[in-house]
């Protein structure tokens, strides 16, 4: 099997949308980190934006309070860039044979290991790895490695969505 039919067999609809998605992630974070110096994790930001509604100690760091103007539009653009996303394409569907009850324990899971892990996939993944942190490259490698496990025990047992 050739590289080029293994590229189409994995990316049926083509990469170039990926790509795309990629080149614009890598600009924004570069952005992020050349106007500011921090580092763009999606969670930090999610968790800094919890600073206007919640009164706990965590969530209002003073890192987190200088800070959250900026990262509640950081926070807003993923949301309304899916919505530009969604309008450009005309895709406005959100479709899954995944029980709802799933979802919403893999998004609890989610959310413990982002804390476990100090950070999530996008601080990690995209900042840490480009950064060649050692912490960032670890988490990576065991994120991946948990999910693919997971993902072969689960078609092993016959778990379907």
């Amino acid at each position: 099997m050739t590289l080029l039919s293994l590229v189409g067999t994995l990316f049926p609809n083509g990469i170039a949308h990926y790509a795309l998605g990629g080149v614009l992630i890598g600009l924004g974070v570069v952005t992020i980190y050349l106007a500011t110096g921090i580092i763009a994790g999606a969670s930090t930001f999610l968790e800094s934006t919890l600073s206007y509604v919640s009164d706990l100690s965590r969530f209002n760091r003073a890192k987190y309070l200088r800070s959250r103007d900026w990262r509640l539009v950081f926070t807003g653009g993923i949301v309304l860039g899916a919505a530009a996303g969604a309008v450009a394409t005309g895709d406005f569907g959100f479709t899954t044979e995944v029980d709802a009850w799933r979802l919403l324990g893999g998004g609890i899971l989610v959310g413990i290991g982002t804390r476990l892990g100090k950070g999530c996939t996008s601080g990690h993944g995209v900042c840490g790895v480009g950064s060649l942190s050692g912490a960032s490259l670890t988490n990576v490698a065991t994120f991946l490695l948990i999910a693919i496990g997971t993902a072969q025990l689960l078609a092993v047992a016959g778990v379907t969505p």
